[in-house]
């Protein structure tokens, strides 16, 4: 079995029993290996809507970016306090989030990334998963945790 040195667990709060299981997993090895854990969570970045080459208006679309990055921030501190792993690094990236994985999986030199995966089939697994896109994409290792509703 590889001996990883830098994990990378990405976090996307849609179920903290989710999350906590993710989490879990990737310290499990972690301590396994004596390695550094690092913790991302992606902030889905759509831009406005345009109308040819230019933006449609609206005050109601406008999203102050700052404000969404600093709640974010927020929410995984606490994350991280709650599981007892403040020595974790702690990103937040705007973007796409299987690009932006893969982006700071390389910045970071991580040697195993730790995605949930919500088992998609037919048509949801064909529009693409995240899980799906890292583990075709990405250059290090990937671990997929199942996190299927039962």
């Amino acid at each position: 079995m590889a001996k990883y040195t830098n994990i990378l667990v990405a976090i996307d709060f849609s179920s903290s029993a989710d999350e906590d299981e993710i989490a879990q997993r990737a310290m499990a090895i972690a301590e396994n290996n004596a390695t550094k854990l690092s913790i991302i969570h992606v902030v889905e970045y759509m831009p406005p809507f345009m109308m040819g080459n230019e933006p449609i208006p609206s005050t109601s679309w406008v999203i102050n970016e700052d404000e969404l990055v600093d709640n974010v921030k927020k929410k995984l501190g606490e994350f991280v306090r709650r599981l007892n792993i403040e020595s974790a690094d702690q990103v937040v990236s705007i973007g796409t989030a299987k690009r932006e994985i893969i982006r700071i999986a390389k910045e970071k030199n991580a040697d195993l990334i730790v995605v949930g995966s919500h088992g998609r089939h037919g048509v949801g697994l064909l529009l693409g998963s995240t899980a799906n896109s890292v583990l075709h994409h990405s250059e290090c290792d990937v671990l997929a945790v199942r996190v299927d509703k039962k």
